[in-house]
């Protein structure tokens, strides 16, 4: 094992001279964090039309997380064009919109 890290020095504490290189490279894994958490805690969806609602709903929380945007906001927003029957809004055209 030693001889592994000795090997690979190089590279492997490029985070210690590089600023902005992370010491590891698990942040899409962070980002599914709460999601995972979810899933073992309500023990995840009985139907596929419910595992696509937490899906859907799991990925726009971490897209606005991601904007640092209002998850909150945005689904609110949703909720109101649909009853609305309008399209939901974009996150995309949402952040320019709502949050500029």
């Amino acid at each position: 094992m030693c001889r592994e890290l000795f090997a690979h020095r190089k590279w492997l504490w490029t985070f210690l001279d590089e600023e902005g290189v992370e010491p590891t490279n698990n942040e899409a894994e962070r980002s599914l964090r709460h999601a995972v958490i979810w899933r073992k805690l309500s023990f995840g969806t009985q139907s596929i039309s419910g595992s696509r609602f937490v899906e859907t709903l799991l990925s726009v929380i971490t897209t606005c997380r991601q904007q640092q945007r209002d998850a909150w906001t945005y689904l609110t927003i949703a909720i109101e064009t649909h009853f609305q029957h309008q399209p939901p809004p974009s996150l995309e055209l949402f952040s320019k919109v709502v949050f500029s």
